[in-house]
């Protein structure tokens, strides 16, 4: 590591950390967590899962460091300058460098076999075809539970690099984890592929029910090494994609300081009951142990809600762009977070500025017709055909309306 390196990376930290110690920032803190805590506030804002390759504008986003880690710690303070710059959004800078415990994983003994197709050589974002591996009832047993180990060793070297790399100009803080991410269909459907799936859970339910448990198994025994060996952290400020901080959390020990967020996309098209069936009920027992519980993701669930509100300390309700909205929000009251994913197919040609403040007032009147407590995230972006200006139109356009309906 140059010392060049180290003087860029701590002049960006520099523009980071009065990012980060900005009222405005305060500000937007206090509105996340009030939300979470089931005010109706401004809602927050957030743009997630960008396709970074296409937003450099004049070389903004341009990397010069040699040091491969520096250079990721480069890229994480240019996309935040970037991010604060170009997007009227709401954001997560912390005025600290956040390194998670380190833990290693012996992992579930089998790995996805694909064939992709690519229309874009740098996006990751491409076309899967999944070769079924536990086709076989008795190939369930090819899926093992985990040994996970702790490694101070990595914290310790992980620690020694930042703090030489960013000296005094940003503190760096060792951290537990945030929140426990579930989501076993994900897994289970490229080990299979949906279609698979679909059948099986009207052809074999008992094989489903099999694979489904192991998965649940594997999630216990990661959730127990985490409350023994780890230790968590309720001043997390973000759950994939949306705001994390509520004040229930605070104070709490072990996994009731944290949030359980699951989901089971591949279930878009399945009744109510098989959904509770093969994934729910499942999952009840392992929100128990949680502060909180984040449900949803891609899927709609309009008609599942009587479902899913089976989870205990749920607290937030994903709203996808092909939910009712008047449905959800009517249900979602002010009992939970209405966690609104807008279309992002309004930013993947050229901005489309009326369809983005049409969709925008529908879901704040809706929301403020039932008194929900809102965030909006704009995420699962594959693609704004190389226009960094769409982003920029839609966060402008979004603010708006919220200027409108909830004030600057």
């Amino acid at each position: 590591m140059t010392q060049n390196d180290k003087n860029r990376i701590r002049e960006l930290a520099k523009i980071y950390m009065e990012m980060a110690q900005s009222d405005k920032q305060q500000d937007m803190f206090r509105r996340m967590k009030a939300t979470n805590d089931l005010n109706v506030v401004r809602p927050p804002l957030s743009i997630d899962e960008i396709p970074w390759y296409q937003m450099d504008i004049g070389d903004e986003l341009k990397c010069i460091c040699e040091d491969e880690k520096a250079r990721n710690v480069e890229t994480f303070f240019l996309r935040a300058i970037y991010s604060w710059k170009h997007f009227k959004a709401d954001t997560y800078f912390e005025p600290f460098l956040r390194v998670t415990m380190h833990y290693d994983s012996t992992g579930i003994g089998i790995e996805a076999e694909e064939d992709i197709r690519r229309t874009d050589d740098i996006n990751n974002i491409i076309s899967h075809s999944y070769k079924d591996l536990l086709e076989d009832e008795d190939s369930v047993e090819l899926i093992k539970i985990p040994t996970f180990t702790r490694r101070k060793d990595k914290d310790e070297e992980a620690m020694a690099f930042y703090t030489e790399l960013l000296g005094d100009v940003m503190p760096v803080k060792l951290c537990g984890r945030g929140y426990i991410y579930h989501a076993p269909w994900d897994i289970i459907a490229r080990l299979r592929g949906l279609e698979n799936i679909l059948f099986d859970l009207y052809d074999r339910p008992e094989h489903i029910h099999n694979i489904r448990k192991r998965f649940h198994d594997i999630t216990l025994k990661e959730m127990d090494f985490i409350e023994s060996e780890l230790a968590v952290d309720p001043t997390f400020p973000e759950l994939h994609c949306t705001p994390a901080l509520a004040s229930c959390l605070e104070g709490k020990e072990g996994l009731k300081g944290t949030w359980l967020r699951t989901m089971a996309q591949g279930f878009s098209d399945i009744s109510p009951d098989m959904h509770y069936e093969f994934d729910i009920k499942y999952s009840i027992d392992l929100a128990k142990r949680f502060g909180l519980t984040y449900y949803g993701c891609c899927e709609p669930l309009d008609k599942k809600l009587d479902v899913i509100t089976k989870l205990e300390n749920l607290r937030k309700i994903g709203v996808t762009p092909w939910a009712n909205e008047e449905v959800m929000a009517e249900f979602i009251g002010n009992k939970y977070v209405y966690s609104r994913k807008p279309n992002p197919a309004y930013v993947a040609m050229v901005a489309d500025t009326d369809a983005i403040r049409k969709e925008a007032e529908n879901t704040v009147k809706t929301a403020l017709k039932y008194g929900c407590p809102l965030d909006i995230t704009l995420k699962d972006i594959s693609t704004v055909s190389h226009r960094p200006e769409n982003l920029i139109v839609w966060s402008e356009t979004v603010s708006e309306v919220l200027d409108k309906y909830y004030g600057k």
